[in-house]
């Protein structure tokens, strides 16, 4: 690369929640170099050369051709640019956060989910300044948990309360009261993004439990009038 030129890429953040309840990141092992074998967030360069008509396209090239997987959410989170992120030289990359369902298996070995909060606390290195990109995205997605339906993305579209206060409880990091969230979810059943399917789920433990359905009738999340923490 010529001193004159600058990378641009998108980078994906895409998180899972474990049958554990903790949230996980997904990592593809570098096929070249720089940092070849290594594990990183999955993205593409973006280009004069490259069909992607904007950023949300080229993050779509990311997810299907990368990471081989379909989010239920996805969202631009910022851009980040320096002199010494990338050896190559001078780089951009414009981060995005992607909400996978929990059944979301890797196709392959040059795939893998990894836990959010080990990336966190630095006990496992990324390339790059993907420690940075993990963190951002993070912080975006706790922040609108707090005030939105969010979490929600992270399950079957089938659900029961139970498994969503684990969902908010793993994106916010602090529990959740359950009568505030159930009060929450029937304002979405009063909204039609939320409805009744008259089904149970029977848990190995415990007593059965309502199946509610994820119908967003609009695109994103919604948004609750006042904080799940308040």
């Amino acid at each position: 690369m010529s001193a004159a030129e600058v990378l641009a890429g998108v980078d994906i953040v895409a998180l899972r929640l474990s049958e554990e309840g903790a949230l996980q990141v997904l990592l593809v092992r570098r096929g070249r170099e720089p940092f070849a074998g290594q594990w990183a967030l999955p993205g593409v360069l973006v280009n004069g050369r490259c069909a992607d008509v904007s950023l949300d396209a080229a993050a779509a090239r990311a997810l299907a051709d990368k990471a081989k997987l379909q989010p239920q959410y996805l969202e631009q989170v910022a851009t980040v640019g320096n002199g010494v992120r990338d050896p190559r030289g001078w780089s951009l990359s414009t981060c995005y956060l992607a909400l996978l369902a929990p059944d979301a298996i890797p196709p392959d070995d040059n795939l893998r989910f990894v836990d959010l909060q080990g990336l966190m606390t630095g006990q496992q290195a990324l390339p790059f300044d993907h420690a940075q990109l993990v963190r951002l995205a993070f912080e975006r997605l706790q922040g609108k948990s707090v005030y939105s339906s969010l979490p929600l993305y992270l399950l079957a579209s089938r659900f029961t309360v139970t498994e969503a206060l684990c969902a908010f409880q793993a994106c916010l990091g602090q529990p959740v009261q359950h009568t505030t969230l159930r009060g929450r979810l029937e304002r979405m059943k009063a909204q039609g993004w939320i409805s009744e399917t008259g089904k149970k789920n029977y848990p190995k433990m415990g007593r059965p439990q309502n199946l509610l359905e994820h119908r967003p009738v609009a695109a994103g999340a919604f948004i609750f009038d006042r904080s799940l923490l308040a």
